[in-house]
């Protein structure tokens, strides 16, 4: 019997040509984990999609690569769209990846950490801006759904452990659409109350259940509370937005109940140590004070009271001799300077002084009188102007100048008949 042997190229080529189309085939929504991942130098993506039981080759090409929001790695759960065909070189059927998300969890968590990091270059996370809690408050505010085994733990955890401390409860949705609003709406409230402390929080749950407490508007809710907030938001491996903005942060409700409380037992240790303090410092106190006593009842003072007043009478003494010396002084030298005085010539002859002052005034006339520029007219010289300008230089005239001539006895006006220069 003779065959027709085909080449190998040939089946896969038919299959690839069967499979491209088949219309199902053309456009097909997988979900998977990818494993294998690998980034061609050229921006194209190679990987494997796998489930529990099975796993598919996928390509995804730079032209559809390029509108990923998000950087692929091993371990991402994904939802895929894309067409089924085969790859005639290696015989192997794959999915050409036309867009690629991640799967539920992961676009959560993509939304997580972006809205994480933009409120933390906010600084709404930075420790500066958290408050203490109370270390003995007397009214607690708890903001969580008024059932389940969240409130239950606070509440019986905060009347065990402190049960002079009143709780209010604000029941408030803590998962679903509403929620966000509605522990916002509560957080406020709250805030009004006058409280001490605020515990927020909700039990243990997937990520989409404790979604409400990654919200923006919760987050700048409890940044923008004034009375201290402690969080208290799943089990202790889930972190909240809410967690990094709140004042304290706990691993579970009743960890919250149990920091925002002291036991009974911690505040009777407290103050049994405040008494030992209290009646040991009050003991070294009066050690002191009788040590003090005891050394002003030895002092020498205390003894001979009169031996101070000896002192300051020596003291006085001492002052009022140097105070008499010191007036003698004085009034010897003020005396002498008052004989000094009387015995001086000039008091003795005092015409003699008006004597010396007139021929003072008679010298000082004379040499006022040889200073004066009018006695120099007296020897026959004149003094011309010109509109009252003293005409040094004959250049300074002109012919037809009405001039004023003073003489040692007189003035007379003339006029410039002719300069000669």
């Amino acid at each position: 019997m003779d065959h027709k042997y085909l080449e190998i190229s040939q089946i896969n080529n038919y299959i690839k040509n069967i499979l491209d189309n088949d219309y199902f085939l053309n456009k097909v929504y997988i979900k998977g984990e990818i494993s294998n991942f690998k980034r061609h130098s050229r921006g194209h993506l190679y990987f494997t999609l796998k489930d529990d039981n099975s796993r598919i080759n996928a390509v995804m090409f730079y032209s559809s690569a390029a509108s990923l929001n998000f950087d692929p790695v091993d371990g991402n759960q994904v939802l895929v769209e894309g067409r089924i065909s085969a790859y005639p070189s290696s015989g192997s059927y794959q999915i050409y990846v036309e867009k690629m998300e991640l799967d539920g969890i992961g676009r959560l968590f993509i939304e997580y950490e972006k809205l994480k990091k933009r409120l933390a270059a906010e600084g709404l996370f930075n420790e500066e801006h958290k408050v203490k809690i109370p270390r003995y408050p007397q009214k607690i505010g708890v903001i969580t759904a008024d059932t389940g085994a969240a409130v239950k733990d606070i509440v019986s955890t905060i009347r065990r452990r402190f049960p002079i401390c009143q709780v209010i409860l604000f029941p408030s949705l803590v998962q679903g659409a509403d929620a966000k609003d509605n522990i916002v709406k509560q957080i406020q409230r709250a805030d009004e109350f006058g409280l001490d402390t605020i515990i927020v929080g909700r039990g243990g749950g997937s990520i989409e259940d404790l979604w409400a407490f990654n919200e923006e508007v919760v987050a700048r809710a409890i940044y923008n509370c004034k009375t201290p907030i402690i969080s208290a938001v799943g089990h202790e491996i889930d972190f909240t937005i809410a967690d990094f903005v709140a004042d304290l942060r706990a691993p579970t409700p009743t960890g919250a109940a149990e920091m925002a409380v002291p036991t009974i037992l911690d505040t009777q240790t407290l103050i049994n140590n405040y008494v030992i303090r209290l009646n040991k410092n009050i003991k070294n106190m009066v050690n002191q004070k009788f040590i003090m006593l005891e050394r002003f009842k030895r002092s020498y003072i205390l003894k001979n009271p009169f031996s101070m007043y000896e002192i300051k009478e020596q003291k006085l003494d001492n002052l009022i001799d140097s105070l008499k010396v010191n007036i003698n002084k004085i009034l010897i030298n003020k005396t002498r300077e008052y004989e000094n005085i009387t015995s001086s010539y000039l008091i003795k002859n005092p015409l003699l002084l008006i004597q010396n002052n007139e021929k003072k005034l008679s010298l000082l006339i004379n040499s006022l009188n040889h200073l004066n520029p009018l006695n120099i007219l007296d020897k026959g010289y004149s003094i011309v102007k010109n509109n009252n300008k003293v005409i040094k230089n004959v250049k300074d005239l002109k012919e037809g100048d009405i001039i004023d001539v003073t003489f040692s006895k007189g003035t007379i006006n003339a006029k410039v008949m002719e300069v000669k220069k």
